[in-house]
């Protein structure tokens, strides 16, 4: 008997602090629910500030305006790093020299869908931003992890070097504007389901063990090609 899906669809930007930390929190509570469900996992763009220029800003100035001050830069900061090592993240703010405009990573990562990477791609983008401080306004860089977890080179050069996947891009971003979602990580269940914020895994272990039960108690006996009933 084969397993309810559920799909995942996450919202979310690859220099968000607490969507890696989400990222960790729902994978976490997937893995609970393995025996019991199969998962399947998109990403969707958000830019926090797609306002950004293509060379990026200093990340520690940008932050302590955004913040109001040192003195709540480092407060925040130290927060979010120190509740990112519960979850088994490094973040380590001091590598963080540029915050970049962040479109052409979730270029690669819409491409990267389509080469079936695209869990690896968002993973090491959020790794290489948080944890290494690997600047993200650099081409050769975005190729570099890009290449890392499999993608064509070449292929993520020309990509780079062109206007491609930036309509798709643009439309996903709208479309979840279109859906009232206006912070990230913001998790789409099923089409239909909504989850704000990153969560406590158990948190996410009850929704998600809710709504599984739905799509189970919903689908009535049928034949497939792998069935041995009929």
């Amino acid at each position: 008997m084969t397993k309810p899906v559920i799909q995942v669809d996450i919202v979310s930007d690859v220099v968000c602090p607490w969507c890696f930390i989400g990222k960790r929190r729902i994978e976490k509570a997937m893995t609970a629910l393995n025996h019991q469900f199969d998962f399947e996992v998109s990403y969707l763009p958000f830019e926090l500030n797609p306002q950004t220029p293509e060379e990026g800003f200093n990340q520690k100035e940008y932050l302590v305006k955004k913040f109001g001050g040192e003195e709540k830069y480092h407060q925040i900061t130290s927060h979010v790093t120190s509740v990112a090592a519960e979850e088994g993240l490094q973040f380590d703010f001091d590598k963080q020299r540029v915050s970049p405009n962040t479109k052409d990573a979730h270029r690669v990562i819409w491409f990267a869908k389509k080469e079936g990477k695209q869990l690896q791609a968002k993973e090491a983008f959020m790794k290489a931003y948080f944890e290494q401080g690997v600047d993200l306004t650099k081409k050769e860089n975005i190729v570099s992890i890009a290449s890392a977890v499999g993608l064509d080179a070449s292929r993520v050069v020309a990509l780079l070097d062109s206007n491609e996947g930036l309509q798709e891009v643009n439309e996903l971003e709208q479309l979840n504007y279109q859906r009232g979602i206006s912070g990230v990580p913001f998790y789409i269940i099923n089409n239909q389901h909504g989850i704000s914020g990153a969560q406590p895994a158990d948190v996410f272990i009850q929704a998600l063990k809710e709504i599984g039960t739905e799509v189970a108690s919903s689908q009535g006996e049928a034949c497939d090609v792998e069935s041995k009933n009929c």
